[in-house]
């Protein structure tokens, strides 16, 4: 057990250290810096006649959706900071599942921005009406997940004596944090190779925006909900309190409802991110809740 745990210490230290943190945003910022200037580089030589595309992809026509690739590589630090706050904060865990479907909407208003009509018929025009749903989302997404942070941090205080089972527990999530590290790594490596080899440069369908929006987080999702049932499960071996019982059970509904947005377009797909972030407020609040009854 002794060296089983040496191991996981080893690992840990390796992938989710403070240190390998802060590397790691470092490298992240440089690549997204540099993906934005070679991805603006082509759209304007393109527009200039220098190259030649053949591609009706919006993302290689105005500069602005040039926003849309360090988006991507900051949507990669945030996949990794899940990771890394899961051992330490499981309300920090959900809040940055939260904050990647509310930066993919975001990355997403940039490209819309791009492709915007602006007439006296805004609300009759598909694209700009969806633009519009996006928008609010977003700001409903911001105010919510700021609350859910005050409901975490309020949840912190009320846990500031940490039982020694809780401690066992954080060592498990270690051990599920070390195995998540590389494989979200591979699963990205693989995606990015299947979709490259999906696409020819020739072809009109080139980058575009449908074949990239869902691109890994469909499926990065669909992995948080099996990481969320196993944090669900291995709970059960340290606490049989009904709110904490209902509390994991409904972050692991709010990862459901954030992973079925991804097979729906338009309107659904925004309101079932709302919910699904509503509902997980809804969830912790109440759970607070129950908690200071307890304390009282």
């Amino acid at each position: 057990m002794t060296k089983k745990n040496n191991i996981v210490k080893t690992l840990f230290d390796l992938f989710l250290s403070e240190d390998t943190r802060l590397k790691t945003e470092k490298i992240i910022l440089k690549v997204a810096l540099i993906s934005f200037l070679i991805h603006l580089a082509i759209i304007y030589l393109m527009k200039f006649d220098f190259i030649n595309l053949s591609s009706n992809s919006e993302l290689l026509k105005n500069p602005i959706s040039a926003i849309y690739t360090p988006f991507s590589f900051i949507l990669i630090y945030e996949v990794y900071l899940l990771i890394y706050y899961l051992p330490k904060s499981f309300t920090t865990y959900i809040t940055k599942q939260y904050e990647i479907i509310t930066l993919i909407i975001i990355r997403k208003l940039f490209k819309d921005l791009s492709a915007l009509e602006l007439t006296e018929n805004w609300f009759e025009i598909k694209g700009d009406l969806q633009f519009t749903y996006d928008l609010i989302a977003s700001l409903l997404l911001f105010y919510l997940i700021f609350l859910f942070q005050k409901q975490g941090k309020i949840k912190q205080i009320q846990e500031v004596n940490i039982k020694p089972f809780i401690e066992k527990f954080v060592n498990k999530k270690k051990l599920i944090a070390v195995i998540l590290v590389p494989l979200f790594f591979f699963m990205a490596l693989y995606t990015f190779i299947d979709w490259s080899s999906g696409i020819s440069i020739v072809s009109n369908d080139f980058l575009t925006f449908q074949s990239i929006n869902n691109l890994f987080f469909d499926k990065f999702f669909t992995a948080l909900i099996l990481v969320d049932v196993i944090l669900l499960l291995i709970s059960f071996f340290y606490t049989d309190q009904f709110h904490k019982i209902i509390r994991n059970s409904g972050f692991v509904i709010s990862t459901i409802l954030i992973r079925m947005s991804f097979g729906v377009n338009g309107l659904i797909s925004t309101i079932l991110i709302v919910v699904a972030v509503l509902f997980g407020l809804a969830i912790i609040k109440i759970h607070n809740n129950y908690e200071k009854s307890e304390l009282a």
